[in-house]
Formats: structure tokens, C-alpha cells, sequence
């Protein structure tokens, strides 16, 4: 290796879980060089069996090391250039273990495990190029707290990270200051259309909207719009449907709180074709969604019928082999749609007990219940599909599911990125805030982060104390 040529140039040591995680993380590095050692490979060999997620990308990056090695066998040695399979995404070059590395290792660690070979290589390399940073990226926090108590460098793969920040996160709601309509509200126009009143307002702030962004202000006349057009330094708000009001309400649900109100919004637009909720437990994303959802499919007639899925965790383990219908199995994970068909069932005076069941019976009908693994292949045609506990999601899965979506089809997705139960993946990285960050502007989608939890004061309480 060529070290006093690149004196500033990075070497990366690659952990397993970095190319099981991201199998294209070997052209994320930019203009560093990237090394693997041979537990790597021995334990992407260990992996690659199966149907999960995991042992796909474990094949997918054995594939593209093969296809970068393929040809170089000789020069391996020298480091094998990236520009080419990148397509000019990496210039770095990637090495292998081409030799036995009997790194000294404290006693203390036994060398048999994977992860304390890795680190032998590790101080091996340090050892031999001892004026270029060699960096140890490794999804495995334990891994890396190792490495930092031998005095190695260690750090996360960031790569997949959306935000660094969760806070930073879209919101979807924005408060306007007290001297908003001063500031924007110059040559202001306005006119109705079917039954709401729009706004073209210029100003400064509008650069900065964008569209389907809340807009709301408190005080003597509170005031809420939608963000419907923007171009340059004039915007167009709409205002909103109350469905705080009993005569506007969905399923005979009605807005708790303001951030529900946009919700419902959002949810009733047959304009929205993706909508992303989010929100702590109790606030009321599956249940404002499953009331818009059987509004629009049994009265409206917009959607055929009604799709949820969820992430079983462990994500995408096979759900099981006979008896049991893929719809009985995944019974077991649907506790929360029961429990809110229970409270959109609610008896109707005249029908009776009578009335309830034929009506509970129609509902089920026209929903259904499927597992993550059958979705790759299929199209949704008139759907609305609803994912629920989206936060377990990787971005590629996200990708997969959205893309069932076929003309006329409504994507909602649901989920509380404080509560992450898949190995590996953070609220910067999960599927979730992805799709939250990567949607925001676009005219047909839309966003809402749930404040205020709606489910009791019991509940509220826990949240806040627990």
C-alpha cells in the first residue's frame, strides 16, 4: 500500500454488519480507501442463507465484491480501484486480507470470536501505516467500544443516516408569528372555491413554505391553511375542513386536537396519494386513518378495499407453515386494528345488536390483513394501504412496499420513531424519517407529527412520568 502517497487519504476497516446493512457501503467512502478482512468475508459466508433480509444483502455484497475483484486477482495486493464499479462514486481503492495477520491481542480477549480478529487486523494495520488514519466503521456499538479501549479509531457508518438530528425532522405544521400577515400580506388576493377560501399572499417567508405544509395561528380568530401552490416569493393557502365539528365527522370521529384536524385533512384529500403520521402511542394515527379509510371505501366507494400491514419483528422472518391462513397468522400482530374497529363499531341506535354485527361483518370484509413477505411482485390497484409500525422499516423496504402502488392506490404510513425494535437501524436511519425527509414539498404527499396524546389522562400521564 502506497500510504506516503495518500498521507491524508483514510483507510477503512469494514465490520460485517456495515455490508449486511448496506450492501453498496464499499462506495460510500468518497476518496478513502476501504479494506476487508477475511472474518468479514467468513462471516458474510455464515449469513448469505435464507429468505431475511439480512442474508439478501450478505448475497447482494458477496456479488459486488466479486464483481469489483473479478479480473484484479493479481493486483490485489496494490488495492483494486473503485471508480469503475462505483461509476465514479468512490475513487478510493479497496484491499483484501491477502495474508495471514497474527495481530497481538491483550489475553484478555479471546481470539476464536470474529469481532476480536477484526480488531487484530485492525491493530495490525495501525501498526504498519503508522501515519494515516485507519478507522474502524462498525454498526456494532460493543465492537466499537472494544476498539476504542485498545486505543483503535472507531466509528458508526453514517452513510445511511437521513438526519443526523431527529429533531430536525419535517414536521409538517408551522406556527406563524404575530406579525406574519404584516410581513407577507401585502397586495394580498383572495377568492372562494368549492366552499374554502384561498390566499395569494407575497412576502418573505414564502420561499421557505412548502407545499402541503399547516400553517396555523393562535389567538383572538385562529387560523389554519394548507399550503396549496408555491412559486418563488408568492404562495397560495387554502383553508382547512373542520373536522373538530361534529357535522364534518369521519366514521363519527371527530378532531381531538389541532394536528388531528390536519391529519384528517390530509387523509380525506383524495389529491394525497402518500401520507406519513407520526406520533407517541395514544395520539391517534391508526385510529383517524382507519376511520378515513372506511369512509372513502364503503361510503365514498374511492378504494376497493382496505390493505394493513405491519412489520412482524423479528422483520421478515418467515411467518409459518400450515394450518393457518397468511391472514390467521398475522392475527396475532393486529391487536391495534382490533382494538380501533372496536371503537369505530360503536352501536348505531336503530340497528341493534343486529345492525352492529352485519356492520362489523361488512368492515371485515373489506379489509385485509398481509405479511411484509408477500409484497415484492405485487400491484395494488384502488387500495388504500395502510403500514403501521413503519419505524421497523429499512429505506430499501420502504422503497419496496411504496412502489406496489398502483394508479388510484392511497399509501399511509404510520409509526413513533422513539420506538425502534429492528437490530441495527436508529431514527436517523430508519425507513420511516427517510421517506418523511425524502416526500416533504411534493403536491401529492403529505405529513403530520401528532402532538398531544388523545388516549386518557391515565395514559398522558404515564407518558410524561414513566
Amino acid at each position: 500500500m502506497n500510504a506516503k502517497k495518500h498521507p491524508a487519504c483514510k483507510l477503512f476497516v469494514l465490520d460485517t454488519n456495515v455490508l449486511m446493512h448496506d450492501p453498496t457501503s464499499l462506495f460510500r467512502f468518497e476518496e478513502h480507501d476501504v479494506f476487508v478482512p477475511m472474518m468479514t468475508l467468513e462471516e458474510l459466508d455464515n449469513n448469505k442463507k435464507g429468505m431475511s433480509e439480512v442474508a439478501r444483502n450478505a448475497r447482494q455484497a458477496s456479488r459486488t465484491l466479486d464483481g469489483i475483484v473479478g479480473g484484479f486477482e493479481e493486483r490485489i495486493e496494490k488495492g483494486i480501484p473503485l471508480e469503475g464499479p462505483s461509476a465514479g462514486l468512490a475513487t478510493g481503492r479497496l484491499f483484501m486480507q491477502t495474508e495471514p495477520i497474527n495481530g497481538t491481542l491483550p489475553a484478555t480477549l479471546p481470539t476464536a470470536k470474529a469481532d476480536n480478529q477484526i480488531i487484530g487486523v485492525m491493530m495490525h494495520l495501525t501498526d504498519k501505516h503508522p501515519k494515516r488514519a485507519v478507522i474502524l466503521v462498525s454498526k456494532d456499538i460493543n465492537m466499537r467500544i472494544k476498539a476504542r479501549a485498545l486505543g483503535l479509531d472507531a466509528q458508526d457508518y453514517y452513510n445511511d443516516k437521513v438526519l443526523e438530528d431527529t429533531d430536525l425532522l419535517y414536521g409538517g405544521t408551522r406556527e406563524l408569528s404575530a406579525d406574519f400577515w404584516e410581513a407577507n400580506g401585502k397586495d394580498m388576493e383572495s377568492w372562494k372555491q368549492d366552499g374554502r377560501t384561498l390566499y395569494r399572499i407575497r412576502g418573505p417567508l414564502c420561499p421557505d413554505l412548502l407545499i402541503n405544509e399547516f400553517l396555523w395561528q393562535d389567538g383572538e380568530r385562529p387560523f389554519q391553511t394548507i399550503v396549496r401552490e408555491k412559486n418563488g416569493k408568492t404562495a397560495v393557502l387554502e383553508t382547512l375542513k373542520d373536522y373538530s365539528h361534529q357535522k364534518n365527522n369521519v366514521w363519527g370521529i371527530t378532531a381531538r386536537n389541532r394536528e388531528q384536524n390536519f391529519a384528517l385533512n390530509l387523509l380525506m384529500d383524495p389529491e394525497v396519494d402518500f401520507i406519513t403520521l407520526l406520533g407517541q402511542a395514544g395520539t391517534g394515527k391508526t385510529l383517524l386513518t382507519l376511520a378515513a379509510g372506511l369512509t372513502q371505501t364503503l361510503e365514498a366507494k374511492l378504494y376497493s378495499e382496505i390493505i394493513i400491514t405491519r412489520v412482524t419483528v423479528p422483520v421478515g422472518e418467515d411467518i409459518g407453515f400450515l394450518p393457518g391462513t397468511e391472514e390467521e397468522k398475522m392475527t396475532p400482530w393486529m391487536g391495534a386494528l382490533e382494538d380501533n374497529l372496536d371503537v369505530l363499531n360503536k352501536p348505531s341506535e336503530d340497528g341493534g345488536e343486529w345492525g352492529r354485527a352485519a356492520t362489523r361483518d361488512l368492515i371485515r370484509s373489506r379489509i385485509k390483513v398481509k405479511s411484509l413477505n408477500f409484497m415484492r411482485g405485487r400491484t395494488f390497484i384502488n387500495k388504500y394501504l395502510i403500514i403501521d409500525e413503519a419505524q421497523n422499516l429499512t429505506p430499501k423496504q420502504m422503497k419496496t412496499l411504496i412502489t406496489r402502488a398502483g394508479p388510484g392506490t392511497k399509501v399511509v404510513c404510520l409509526g413513533n420513531i422513539a420506538q425502534i425494535d429492528t437490530p441495527y437501524l436508529t431514527e436517523g436511519s430508519s425507513g420511516l424519517t427517510y421517506v418523511v425527509d425524502r416526500f416533504k414539498g411534493w403536491p401529492h404527499s403529505g405529513h403530520v407529527t401528532l402532538m398531544r396524546g388523545e388516549r386518557s389522562r391515565l395514559a398522558d400521564h404515564a407518558a410524561e412520568v414513566l
